[in-house]
């Protein structure tokens, strides 16, 4: 009997322990935004939620295939990627689960989420970058370079920068060309980008717009918040590299530039899923909208969010495409047969 009394004793006092575990909030995030400014968003999310936020970065091609090698033992419950193509992808390959949300579906628009079949979109886009032209404006006039076409015109022979074509970046613009002008022309088109190169691609595209101000080319292709970083900077040689080019919102007479997006997802055997929808709709807020915006030069996806970053004023206002980003995604495959048909490296 008292061997009995000592266990029963022994379990009363462990009992109290196990409430406090069970009930530990928090969220496993697998990030392929590699930005400090970011912090301020998890530290935000935990502090009004008292969710603690658990974070793996990598890029997104790591994070894809841990996922797939984790399978339904992964903990992860949120996935961050920065393409829609890659967001796509990780669709595709059914790594995300569907989430139907009235904040989400209200608060983000259609055409910045995956689609959408009834059961929820699989991923939403939470802020938006620019895919704009810059050129140097010593030699190259404005109106010679404003729509994407222009670009594989042969009067610029020599004188293009890209990073590589089969970039992510590069092949949601080419996805978005091949959805506006057809496979024939963009492959014409694509080809005219190769024949008009300066040099052979390479780099990322803050050394395109550095080689437009060195005198290397003269036109590049960027996203737009690396040309705001460059104007924010502390940096007397930043600065120098912005008074030299002028940037350009191609388009703007027809479809609008080519906007690509930073996307969030809940992933698909998340072991805390309420959490999970919880922090999307999070990064939906106002709040988390304006940080995109003041910490990282992104546009917030969300319509009327106004933030207070002075290279987002300069840049100005802009028309943007409305193409569904998940058709640009899908579209991937195809462009990069046409790359490798043209010798886009």
């Amino acid at each position: 009997m008292r061997s009995l009394a000592a266990a029963l004793t022994a379990l009363a006092l462990a009992l109290p322990a196990l409430p406090a575990a069970a009930q530990e909030k928090v969220l496993n995030i697998y990030s392929a935004r590699h930005y400090q400014t970011d912090e301020a968003l998890y530290a935000d999310f935990s502090k009004a939620s008292g969710i603690r936020i658990n974070r793996v970065d990598a890029d997104d091609a790591g994070i894809l295939a841990r996922l797939k090698s984790e399978g339904a033992a992964s903990p992860a419950d949120v996935i961050l990627l920065v393409d829609a193509a890659r967001l796509w992808r990780a669709e595709v390959d059914g790594l995300f689960q569907p989430v139907k949300s009235a904040q989400l579906d209200s608060r983000i628009p259609a055409h910045l989420r995956g689609k959408d079949d009834g059961a929820g979109s699989a991923w939403f886009g939470m802020s938006t970058r620019a895919r704009v032209v810059v050129y140097d404006k010593q030699r190259i006039k404005r109106e010679d370079v404003d729509s994407y076409a222009e670009l594989a015109d042969p009067k610029l022979k020599g004188q293009l920068c890209t990073r590589s074509g089969s970039h992510p970046y590069n092949v949601s613009l080419f996805g978005s060309m091949l959805e506006r002008i057809g496979a024939e022309r963009t492959e014409a088109w694509l080809k005219g980008l190769v024949d008009n190169m300066a040099r052979a691609p390479k780099g990322g595209d803050t050394d395109q717009i550095k080689a437009v101000a060195s005198g290397e080319c003269a036109v590049a292709i960027s996203n737009s918040y690396y040309v705001a970083r460059l104007m924010r900077s502390a940096k007397p040689e930043d600065r120098a590299v912005v008074e030299k080019v002028g940037v350009v919102f191609p388009d703007q007479q027809s479809g609008g530039t080519h906007v690509n997006i930073a996307g969030a997802a809940v992933a698909k055997h998340a072991p805390h899923r309420d959490a999970a929808v919880r922090f999307v709709e999070y990064l939906a807020s106002d709040s988390a909208q304006r940080h995109f915006a003041d910490g990282n030069n992104e546009w917030p996806a969300v319509s009327g969010v106004k933030a207070d970053n002075p290279a987002l004023q300069a840049l100005g206002d802009f028309k943007s495409e409305v193409l569904p980003i998940s058709r640009i995604g899908m579209n991937q495959v195809r462009v990069q047969q046409m790359l490798d048909r043209v010798g886009y490296r």
